[in-house]
């Protein structure tokens, strides 16, 4: 008779202690199901021992069945509210859950009952830690995905209201900028990077929408200055013929030979150093601005930073695109 079939035999005729011994046994060698199956025989035979539910709840967390593994461990605290170890074996398997700050709790509990568990105390330190960057890790996903900047452009938003006294168009112009800001922002946070553009919010009334497209592309415009040039006079003149009430160009850092060449000191002095981003510039008859958005990368997420108001006199990624007139 094998050896297998002599253990199973046993198993059916023997108690609950004898069977936790066998499960325990299978346990160290690595077959934490059959383990867990002799627990269970065991704990028919012997309901009230908090011992089975403990090894039980082990077995299951190396199975990665956690549900049964948090289950067990409970049972294990309701039989003996004294015993660490069923405060132990549930922060353990809150771990395997993720759920970092209800593990670190749970093995507080433990440590209350034998507090001089180092095992336990560095657990409780390395998992503190885990829940901090599990909670900045959320932090960050929630503003990559929710991208909300209009809180960023009060003073944009003010400035624009309080000088411009038609009201629709002041909506349409600060709408048209914060979705081109925010768009800008999404293809960041998703590529990394943001094509070189230029947006125009076309007049619904007088524009041919089917000679006129609503963006143009200017990624060879800083190649040279003579691209440059060429680019300018072709944007004036296509801002100009489409009727356009207002431009927003999105262009990345890397491709604009700028903060290199610019000059001036105080205000007018780059002052974001090396930092990787993007640039939107607005352009209207009557008013003009220009942000940088910077970025970072951390814990492996690319994140933007807020929009950073330049002054547009020292800064231009293009010169003025729209005649000038009165607010």
């Amino acid at each position: 008779m094998s050896s297998t079939t002599t253990t199973t035999t046993t198993s059916e005729g023997g108690g609950g202690e004898a069977l936790k011994d066998q499960g325990n046994e299978f346990f160290k060698a690595g077959n934490h199901l059959k383990a867990a199956a002799l627990y269970t025989q065991a704990i028919k035979k012997d309901p009230s021992n908090p011992t089975l539910f403990s090894n039980r709840a082990a077995a299951f967390l190396h199975l990665a069945k956690l549900n049964k593994a948090l289950a067990d461990a409970d049972a294990t605290i309701n039989l003996n509210p004294q015993w660490e170890k069923g405060y132990f074996r549930k922060g353990c398997v809150l771990e395997a859950m993720e759920r970092y700050d209800e593990a670190v709790a749970a093995l507080q509990i433990a440590l209350q009952y034998n507090p001089k568990n180092t095992e336990v105390s560095r657990k409780i330190k390395r998992l503190e830690q885990l829940a901090r960057e599990k909670k900045r890790t959320q932090e960050l996903e929630n503003i990559r995905s929710n991208v909300g900047l209009e809180k960023y452009l009060d003073s944009f938003k003010s400035e624009l209201f309080e000088n411009y006294k038609a009201e629709d168009c002041c909506k349409e112009i600060f709408s048209f900028v914060l979705e081109t800001m925010e768009l800008a922002v999404k293809s960041w946070h998703e590529t990394a990077k943001v094509d070189a553009r230029v947006y125009f919010l076309l007049d619904k009334e007088k524009t041919q929408t089917d000679k006129y497209a609503s963006a143009v592309s200017i990624d060879k415009a800083f190649e040279s200055p003579h691209t440059h040039s060429s680019c300018f006079s072709f944007l004036r003149q296509y801002g100009e013929d489409s009727f356009s009430r207002a431009a927003c160009l999105v262009a990345p850092k890397s491709i604009v030979s700028y903060p290199q060449v610019w000059k001036g000191q105080g205000s007018r002095k780059w002052r974001h150093g090396q930092s990787d981003g993007f640039f939107v510039q607005l352009e209207s008859p009557f008013m003009r601005k220009l942000w940088f958005i910077s970025s970072s990368t951390e814990k492996g997420q690319i994140l933007c930073r807020d929009p950073d108001a330049l002054d547009v006199n020292a800064h231009e990624i293009l010169p003025r695109l729209f005649k000038e007139s009165l607010l």
